[in-house]
């Protein structure tokens, strides 16, 4: 049930489709989504476009969190910090979003982008989320 809820959530977001990215891992507290880097994702100098990364590393994360919310919740990001540690050239990069600590209402996250074998580390992002739930 929570890896359809997730994945049925991130098929909604019309800008990772966008993107190409897709879901490849869903678990309590950990997410992963993989994006192959085009032509048009690049940036003038041939790396991937820091915009991409931040983009899969923010749903990642947000989806790593509200796999540990009530089944009613959704999440949005209020708040992430992104270290581009090198130009990325891969041509398959992958986000991988982990939960550090869920509150009542706030989750704090931390994710990584990395090249498809998870060898080389192409940005790090640390990210607060919000749960939003239905009011009652």
């Amino acid at each position: 049930m929570l890896m359809e809820r997730i994945h049925e959530n991130f098929l909604k977001q019309r800008f990772m489709t966008t993107l190409g990215a897709e879901m490849v891992l869903i678990e309590e507290g950990r997410n992963r989504i993989a994006c192959n880097v085009t032509e048009d994702l690049e940036q003038q100098h041939g790396f991937a476009h820091a915009g991409v990364l931040a983009s899969i590393a923010d749903s990642a994360c947000g989806y790593a969190a509200l796999s540990t919310m009530p089944e009613d919740a959704e999440v949005v990001s209020v708040e992430f910090k992104i270290n581009l540690i090198r130009p990325c050239k891969a041509s398959r990069i992958v986000a991988e979003g982990r939960v550090v600590k869920t509150g009542r209402t706030l989750v704090f996250t931390e994710g990584e982008v990395t090249d498809e074998s998870g060898s080389e580390t192409y940005a790090t992002m640390t990210a607060t989320m919000f749960c939003l739930r239905p009011e009652a």
